[in-house]
């Protein structure tokens, strides 16, 4: 198995065998694992491919070496389990990242194609052309270059066009929507959004100590028109934040009459608009339409982050903002966002080399295969328990229970037996969508995600 050839992708082979061999261990006490040179005969690999899978595993937290008596596995914390917490999504996202758990709860569409690797690369020839200085000098609104490169990549006509000085670049996306809430004077006011809602952006706009007015998609993602000119025409809303492309997590589109319509609504009533633009490239259809293609670029706010698509060493948030360029410059100066100058020049030249592009047409098309592999699997395991409706973009399924049941009840079975869902009163503020989850796609798929579908079923069984 070791030859010449294989032998740089031999340590990850060897690797999934000691995690599949971990988790299907007692995880409640601590376990003795093969010797480097019992588990390289095992394997038919050299013990520096054992030595080096056994390091990753280390680094991780999962396993510590004890002198003279070899590699033992941590005990599994037990689930953070707390029945009846107001912290429903704290328990969601604590117990997500525990070594050990099912995560069916992640939204990363980077999961499956990220290009880390490739930005590393590009990060390390950069050096070598930018020596490193004594005293790096950070640019308190981001790199020109990325700047440049997202303003061109975000310029589609004369009349929605952006220029390098209207972006900001912070260490993430809360970061940066925290500025431009403030620099905006939006602080307190009220707020649209579409509802489900992402997470993320619900706790931005309660830090801010904003008024949330929910306003619920049907299932073919469509406002209901009538009643959303008239929550306008009553309510005093300063500010609508709304999907680029894909409604998240719902995952459909809405027709580009409707964002028109909805645009001018907002342009009569000198609405701001805060479009979502975190999971604008994932689409599975033709190229559809945003809202920026018909909102006044005066009273618009572009907001994203680069990790959806880079994965999760490009944890930067941006946004793009044509007014109010004084106040942004202060808040991002007294902010002195220290993010490294190279890494972003990096990030600059995977946009101006078209690598994102080659990149996201492959994560698309990966993207919508493992939808239709979950979702067959929902027909074939779910026993019935959901609606399945197959979305139109993004990296998860929103699902319905076809009878009443509590999701939080769900979760709190699932957890027991160390798999995680994300309940659908997470993404609202009023406790709506209680008989909705969210399921991913983009998850583990070497795990037995049938198994765990069945469990998932049974359990809306039981509850309900």
């Amino acid at each position: 198995m070791d030859t010449t050839k294989d032998a740089s992708f031999a340590y990850q082979a060897v690797y999934r065998y000691l995690v599949e061999l971990i988790e299907t261990a007692n995880s409640e006490r601590e376990q003795k694992l093969p010797s480097l040179r019992q588990l390289a005969r095992r394997l038919n690999v050299s013990v520096s491919t054992t030595k080096y899978a056994y390091s990753l595993l280390e680094d991780e937290g999962r396993i510590y070496a004890k002198p003279k008596f070899g590699y033992f596995t941590k005990a599994m914390p037990a689930p953070l389990l707390n029945e009846g917490s107001p912290n429903l999504l704290d328990n969601v996202f604590s117990n997500a990242r525990q070594p050990g758990m099912l995560a069916l709860s992640s939204d990363a569409p980077a999961m499956l194609l990220s290009l880390e690797n490739p930005l590393l690369m590009m990060e390390r020839e950069l050096a070598r052309q930018y020596p490193r200085s004594h005293a790096p000098l950070y640019q308190p609104f981001g790199e020109p270059e990325l700047r440049g490169a997202l303003a061109d990549r975000y310029t589609s006509s004369t009349l929605c066009y952006w220029q390098a000085e209207h972006v900001y670049i912070g260490s993430d996306l809360r970061s940066v929507l925290e500025l431009s809430l403030s620099a905006l004077n939006l602080d307190g006011t009220v707020a649209l959004v579409e509802s489900p809602c992402s997470w993320a952006i619900l706790r931005q706009l309660q830090a801010a100590k904003i008024r949330v007015i929910e306003v619920p998609l049907g299932e073919d993602g469509r406002f209901n028109l009538p009643a959303l000119n008239e929550l306008l025409r009553r309510e005093p809303i300063r500010l609508a934040v709304l999907s680029s492309t894909v409604n998240i997590p719902q995952g459909n589109l809405m027709p580009a009459q409707d964002k028109q319509q909805i645009c001018r609504w907002l342009a009569e009533r000198d609405v701001w608009l805060f479009e979502n633009d975190s999971y604008g490239e994932f689409y599975f259809s033709a190229n559809p339409s945003r809202y920026r293609d018909f909102a006044d670029p005066e009273k618009l706010l572009v907001f994203s982050t680069f990790d959806k698509i880079i994965g999760s060493e490009a944890p930067y948030g941006y946004v793009l903002c044509r007014r109010h360029g004084p106040q942004l410059h202060r808040l991002f100066l007294e902010r002195a966002f220290r993010l490294s100058p190279i890494r972003q020049k990096a990030i600059a030249k995977l946009f101006s080399s078209k690598r994102i592009d080659q990149h996201l047409m492959v994560l698309r098309a990966m993207l919508q295969d493992r939808m239709k592999r979950m979702q067959a699997l929902l027909e074939e395991h779910g026993d019935g328990q959901l609606q399945v409706v197959a979305p139109q973009g993004g990296a998860t399924f929103w699902l319905e229970a076809r009878h009443s049941v509590d999701m939080r009840r769900v979760f709190e079975r699932l957890l027991a037996q160390r798999i995680v869902i994300a309940p659908g009163e997470i993404f609202s503020q009023q406790g709506a969508w209680r008989h909705h989850v969210r399921l991913s796609y983009t998850l583990d798929w070497s795990k037995d995600i049938a198994q765990a579908l069945k469990k998932l079923a049974q359990a809306i069984s039981e509850e309900s």
